[in-house]
């Protein structure tokens, strides 16, 4: 794979934001956080309203700004660029480490977090649309070649550092999840003509690369729309089939899978030896080890519904659609907070957390209503808003190096200052 250094433009992307590029870019598969008003619930993601202005429009390639935001007002981007990205609006298409930030996108390309300046990038670095994955200083990819390869990259130099192989009878791996001995990857099985209509998950070693092991998924279940986790023992993951399902990571021995009614399009976390799924209007924590119901909390009302959760320092923070925030134990469901301060500035609901400090940083589907917003991580409350007003219909997606936010939106990288 070849390293490009001379910052060539990405392709263009396409405007249904509501399809996801999956199995390996020869389909595609429907992913509804990205339709507009189109959510499984049925509900609207925010008011009409305004967001704060988040400092200047961006047009082009902005100079540096940094300025601490003040009185409600966000602070000004330390840095933004126009990047090669390509995003389907799930979390790990945006990642940072080696000092790097990195979106999904062709070539492939790593900026310096402090400055923006390129560092190194790939050609066919990535399948646009699949999950980039850290784990143990490494970046895991599919191969956007689509020769059956998984590789692992160093983040700050871009050099491969592993590379595996299914073999002939697997196409298009991809990377699900990763922990500190294995990276876990789901692949279409091939049939005699060529065809396939089932797939596989299998472990690769992540120091050899070898097949630790690889067990074939029932039939009728497919590689798209996967989520998935690796915590101890236990790879948990969700599908557009609504199936909930653990496996133990030594074997791939399936330990126990559950039905849910409504998974929110596959999001969930985990804490511990807990899985905590969101399901229309009940929020649900399972036993890793046996899938028993460990904890459950409902919302007011039957029709509002829970979103995208995440776990951040031991507190878990979730949204629900009638734009009321919660701060739970994870461990046993209990309320440490509860703010109404989304609904009060009549903003969207974010999709995605990340912390830095004391402060959560979260982005939004939806442009005019949303964007980044920056809320006060022990009371709830709203510090600021950023948006660009370039009105592009993507998401917005947020990484942290702890000193930096970065905010992508479509095209356009944001540093932000925390």
């Amino acid at each position: 794979m070849t390293t490009r250094r001379d910052g060539r433009p990405g392709v263009g992307f396409s405007r249904r934001r509501a399809l996801r590029l999956a199995g390996g870019g020869l389909t595609l598969a429907v992913l509804a956080t990205g339709a507009a008003g189109c959510r499984e619930d049925g509900s609207d993601p925010g008011g009409s309203g305004g967001s704060g202005d988040g400092g200047k429009p961006v047009g082009g390639d902005e100079p540096a700004g940094g300025d601490t935001g003040k009185d409600g007002q966000a602070p000004r981007p330390l840095w933004t660029k126009t990047t090669s990205a390509q995003t389907y609006g799930d979390n790990d298409e945006l990642v940072v480490a080696g000092g790097v930030v990195i979106a999904s996108g062709e070539p492939l390309a790593a900026l310096d977090a402090a400055t923006g300046e390129e560092r190194w990038s790939l050609e066919d670095g990535a399948i646009p649309g699949a999950p980039m994955l850290l784990g143990g200083g490494t970046l895991y990819l599919a191969s956007a070649t689509y020769d059956g390869t998984v590789a692992g990259y160093d983040p700050a130099s871009g050099k491969e550092t592993w590379r595996s192989h299914l073999g002939k009878a697997y196409r298009q791996p991809r990377p699900i999840a990763v922990d500190d001995k294995q990276v876990y990857v789901v692949a279409e099985i091939l049939e005699s003509d060529g065809s396939s209509k089932t797939n596989v998950i299998a472990a690769l070693n992540s120091s050899t690369g070898r097949l630790a092991w690889k067990e074939q998924r029932d039939v009728g279940t497919e590689q798209n729309g996967i989520h998935a986790h690796a915590a101890g023992r236990h790879l948990v993951y969700t599908d557009f089939k609504k199936n909930l399902t653990v496996r133990d990571t030594a074997t791939g021995r399936q330990v126990w899978t559950h039905k849910t009614t409504r998974t929110n399009y596959g999001f969930f976390a985990v804490y511990q030896d807990l899985v905590i799924v969101p399901q229309g209007p009940r929020l649900q924590a399972f036993g890793l080890a046996d899938g028993s119901v460990k904890w459950s909390t409902e919302t007011a009302e039957s029709y509002v519904a829970f979103k995208e959760p995440a776990v951040l320092d031991g507190v878990l923070y979730i949204a629900d659609s009638d734009r009321t925030m919660r701060a739970l134990d994870p461990r046993t469901g209990k309320e440490i907070w509860k703010s109404r301060a989304l609904a009060d500035a009549n903003l969207t609901v974010p999709r995605q957390y990340v912390k830095a400090g004391g402060v959560l940083y979260t982005a939004t589907d939806l442009d005019k209503q949303g964007g980044v917003i920056a809320i006060d991580a022990k009371s709830g409350a709203v510090r600021w808003t950023f948006n660009d007003k370039s009105g592009d219909y993507h998401a917005w997606l947020v990484a942290t190096d702890g000193q930096h936010v970065f905010a992508l939106h479509g095209k356009k990288l944001h540093a932000l200052p925390v």
